[in-house]
């Protein structure tokens, strides 16, 4: 005789985690989606440390901004549309630009959006970022300067 021992609810009720799946990066067209070759996402013991990894990539877009870089120094760590994306928004004075804090936040395991405010002459504004870890490495997916 079997005995069946009535489950809680809370015990039946399975908490789904959310979990990455990368962006495709839009400036490549379908054939890059084929799963042998599409990115794997990292869990973030497998990640670099994100506060100094963060604030060096902001400080790398600024550099590319004030013509000190080059665009083609961020082609690892970034989509070609966030590439897209810094080229276009290159019209900032960055001479007199500081960064004043650093913000980041994590929805889910694995990405980090990011919101930098600077101070660019008499001005504040703010640069956020879109970071998912995959392949072991940060990739910035999305950018925005307001």
């Amino acid at each position: 005789m079997t005995i069946i021992q009535p489950i809680s609810t809370r015990e039946s009720v399975r908490k789904s985690k959310l979990y990455l799946v990368p962006t495709p990066d839009k400036e490549f067209g379908d054939e890059w989606l084929h799963p042998k070759f599409s990115p794997i996402p990292s869990p973030l013991s497998d990640l670099p440390e994100v506060n100094k990894w963060s604030e060096n990539f902001v400080i790398t877009v600024l550099e590319v901004w004030s013509g000190r870089r080059s665009l083609a120094q961020l082609s690892r760590n970034c989509h070609r549309s966030a590439q897209k994306q810094i080229a276009a928004q290159s019209n900032i004075d960055t001479q007199k630009c500081q960064i004043r804090r650093i913000y980041i936040n994590q929805p889910i395991e694995g990405v980090v959006e990011v919101t930098a405010t600077l101070r660019v002459g008499d001005r504040v504004r703010s640069l956020s970022l879109r970071l998912e870890g995959v392949d072991k490495r940060w990739i910035c997916t999305d950018l925005n300067l307001l």
